[in-house]
């Protein structure tokens, strides 16, 4: 398997008992911050969290069941997985996504042409 792959580790500062309502719900600040290599080649100044971290508030805003302060939940794990399941597949194979003009399961080469939400339920 041909993969680089990166990790960069933060360190935070105290938070030193401020509860100003501004940063309740933000992390304290960063005071060192470590890049390192964890598989194959990957060049430094490439390693990033800015990926990750778009996909995760795209999760976060599209399932209600993710955000913060709601009263969207799952009572049962099996229906948060199905859900969480679900919306990865509705993103992957059926959303056109702007920067590539198809889906990334297209742009990947998974998948030759676009789907629709109800051949997600059919094969299911």
């Amino acid at each position: 398997m041909n993969v680089d792959f990166g990790m960069i580790i933060k360190n935070y500062g105290a938070d030193k008992g401020e509860h100003h309502q501004e940063r309740r719900y933000s992390a304290p600040e960063v005071t060192s911050m470590q890049k390192i290599e964890v598989m194959g080649r990957p060049e430094r100044d490439l390693i990033s969290t800015s990926h990750i971290e778009r996909l995760n508030g795209t999760t976060r805003l599209h399932m209600r069941r993710l955000t913060r302060l709601t009263y969207a939940f799952s009572r049962k794990i099996e229906n948060f997985e199905a859900a969480v399941a679900l919306h990865f597949a509705y993103y992957n194979f059926v959303k056109t996504h702007s920067a590539v003009r198809c889906t990334p399961a297209m742009a990947a080469g998974v998948e030759k042409s676009f789907l629709t939400v109800g051949d997600l339920v059919e094969a299911a």
